[in-house]
């Protein structure tokens, strides 16, 4: 039986013998991992780290203008010096028992990296607190306000130094925390060792490479309590298998709903619980509702293009959903890319006179790529080449890739409030539906995400008329007479909203913009039950986002219900048909939603897709 000691307040420490035997394990398997990593690199061939965003050629640059004024660099250390003499006093007369001296530099409410109590009432906490959001402070000053960069230098050198800054709080390190002091005390120091375990964890699920996990991965099971909505897969080719909901009412609306979900995620964000399932939401009002869930590529996919997307894709599920049903006219939804795309077949389908489009609905879709928000920082030429240059190596870009750098966009929520919680705290991540779905990557053929990069975010060409050609046609969205409704989130960082609005104003027939709450998900993903975040109208669409907002009228509640009273004009008013159950059409049940395709989990190696 170990022995346990106790501390003076009568707390209970872990026996040092156990302690011992912990580190010796977890030290031996940070040996294999090492030792597993070099050989690796010793088979492939050690390379020295590229520069493929020019990161370090943006800072040289930065250094030069910065000591090129060395009057504007003397006062930015002079308004330093001035701030930390003013936090000397405010900590002094607060170490004397005075309240009367009000902080130097307080975080920003929605910052959540402070919000235990000793970093306002430890004397010790708040000074080290305050020091870094003044040094940080006026780090930022700095770089956005130095003359003479051009915009590709000046953005590298924001997004990055905030990255810096991010990285270097003090909440990131153990003798700087104060709940991991608490915690190291606590626990006698088993926290940092259970921390080094789950570090290492991370480091061998990414084959030597760090990926911070952020929840449990086997606290889901798709179809069992994620992607619960019942429903059979009716149809599948090489790209997409389509699943067709079970009915929730007796009768449904006559024309279908076929949604279209980004390639760049999977389908089940919009299916994530009952009750916050968009899909269950939509068969609960009455819609006979279709899917898309995408094949997970990998390298034998690797020259298909966008139009393989739309011929392949998109195309044939208007196919199967009018085998299915029998209608000639079909409304749809889309999200984010999977909007683009949608966007992209409704102008083809107006240039083939192609009219079974009977309305569309666009999920914070970007159609103008003009101001893509911070996006932007990585693409410009010289990061895109070295992008193509590794995704045409092995066909494909890793979903992790991707991954990353959507979660550098939110730093201090998507990577350092995890990696203090599992390797500082020595903390489990607690199982979250949606960060399990946002840790299920997808990959991108290579041939079709060098075209999306280039033609879309690069040039720019969707918006123009005949800018892109796919399958043979000149795209042009502006001879797109469909009725439209677009939604957007209003604190969306990947698909900022103003961008998305400039999209909106591009095609020439019915258009109606909802602006919500919100970010990306969270905007689009607030059921009406919930009764969260509101939402903006405007009967009016003014050339400018700015006037958009300043004439629209703030709803409370979710869109949704907005929405069902928009499409519901759109399928078939009043008229009702006995409700349709999948299989029963001309395309026989394949298997149970949500599917095999979905089922290809990239950190788990399976490969269950037919």
């Amino acid at each position: 039986m170990s022995q346990q000691n106790k501390t003076e307040e009568g707390k209970t420490l872990p026996d040092p013998a156990e302690l011992i035997k912990s580190y010796s394990e977890v030290a031996k398997r940070a040996s294999q991992m090492m030792a597993r990593y070099i050989d690796k690199k010793t088979k492939d061939g050690v390379s020295l780290p590229s520069d493929e965003m020019g990161i370090s050629k943006a800072f040289m640059e930065l250094s030069n203008r910065l000591l090129a004024d060395p009057k504007k660099l003397m006062e930015a250390q002079m308004k330093l010096m001035r701030d930390y003499l003013s936090l000397w006093q405010y900590s002094t007369s607060k170490m004397m028992g005075s309240t009367a001296v009000p902080p130097v530099a307080v975080p920003a409410k929605s910052d959540k990296r402070f919000k235990d109590d000793e970093w306002q009432n430890s004397f010790l906490f708040d000074f080290i607190k305050q020091s870094y959001l003044i040094t940080s402070g006026h780090l930022n000053d700095i770089v956005s306000e130095t003359s003479g960069l051009d915009e590709s230098t000046q953005r590298k050198v924001d997004f990055f130094t905030r990255q810096y800054i991010d990285a270097l709080s003090p909440t990131n390190f153990a003798l700087t925390n104060p709940e991991v002091v608490r915690e190291t005390v606590s626990s006698g120091g088993q926290n940092l060792i259970k921390g080094f375990d789950n570090l290492l964890r991370d480091m061998e699920a990414g084959d030597g490479q760090l990926r911070v996990r952020m929840t449990d991965p086997d606290a889901f099971e798709l179809g069992k309590n994620v992607a619960t909505t019942p429903g059979k897969v009716v149809f599948q080719n090489e790209m997409f298998q389509l699943i067709q909901y079970d009915p929730a009412t007796p009768q449904q609306f006559k024309k279908p709903l076929l949604i279209v979900p980004p390639w760049i995620n999977k389908f089940y964000i919009l299916d994530l619980r009952e009750k916050n399932s968009f899909v269950k939401w939509t068969t609960d009002q009455g819609h006979t509702t279709f899917i898309m869930s995408w094949i997970n590529p990998d390298e034998k996919y690797a020259k298909k293009n966008f139009e393989d997307y739309l011929l392949d894709g998109t195309m044939k599920a208007i196919d199967a959903v009018e085998q299915v049903t029998g209608e000639s006219k079909i409304n749809t939804a889309s999200y984010c890319l999977g909007g683009t795309l949608l966007m992209s077949t409704l102008a083809y389908m107006s240039a083939k006179k192609d009219k079974r489009i009977n309305s569309a609905t666009f999920f914070t879709t970007m159609l103008d790529f003009s101001e893509p928000g911070e996006l932007k920082v990585f693409l410009d030429e010289s990061t895109i080449e070295g992008l193509e240059k590794r995704m045409h190596e092995r066909g494909y870009l890793d979903g992790a890739d991707m991954a990353g750098t959507f979660n550098m966009l939110r730093a201090n929520d998507l990577i350092w409030s995890f990696a203090v919680n599992n390797y500082l705290m020595g903390k489990e991540s607690f199982p979250f539906d949606l960060l399990y779905w946002n840790s299920d990557s997808t990959r991108m053929p290579a041939t079709m995400h060098s075209f999306y990069l280039r033609n879309f975010y690069l040039g720019n060409k969707l918006r123009e008329p005949g800018g892109i050609e796919l399958g043979g046609v000149k795209i042009d969205i502006a001879k797109v007479k469909t009725p439209c409704y677009f939604v957007s989130a209003i604190e969306d960082h990947i698909a900022p909203w103003k961008s998305t609005y400039m999209g909106a104003l591009l095609p020439t027939g019915p258009v109606k913009f909802v602006l919500g709450g919100s970010g990306h998900i969270a905007g689009i993903i607030n059921p009406p039950a919930a009764n969260k975040y509101g939402y903006w109208t405007n009967a009016e669409m003014p050339a400018s986002s700015d006037d958009y907002l300043a004439g629209a009228t703030q709803n409370p509640g979710s869109w949704w219900t907005d929405w069902q009273q928009w499409v519901t004009d759109h399928a078939g008013g009043k008229e009702k048909i006995p409700a349709r159950k999948p299989g029963d059409g001309a395309l026989k049940a394949i298997e149970d939603a949500p599917g095999a395709f979905v089922k290809m989990r990239l950190d788990k190696k399976k490969v269950a897709a037919k």
